[in-house]
């Protein structure tokens, strides 16, 4: 029961930032949408409106950043990066002679 708990909460972790990114996907459409649309009404003055156009990609790519992240981190557990996205690995360096005397 714990077991399915805990993958619940997980899957709780995932679906959150992802409700997120398709939010501000929806956001920023709507956006652009609507400026493109008042251009056709002639009684209307087109206006973006980037406040909530920013919102949204803000939104879009806190979503999207956190999950890639995961993905990342998953997959560098698995080895299934390339060379590129691997981990540096830090040198060992030899203690000095000021150490030693």
């Amino acid at each position: 029961m714990k077991l399915l708990i805990s993958r619940f909460i997980a899957i709780l972790i995932l679906v959150i930032p992802g409700l997120l990114a398709m939010t501000g996907f929806l956001m920023m459409k709507d956006d652009l949408f609507n400026y493109f649309a008042m251009h056709g009404d002639e009684t209307a003055i087109p206006v973006f409106n980037w406040l909530h156009f920013g919102g949204g990609l803000l939104l879009f790519l806190a979503g999207m950043s956190f999950l890639g992240g995961w993905i990342l981190t998953r997959d560098r557990k698995k080895n299934y990066v390339g060379p590129r996205f691997r981990e540096k690995q830090q040198a060992q360096q030899p203690p000095s002679s000021e150490a030693n005397s």
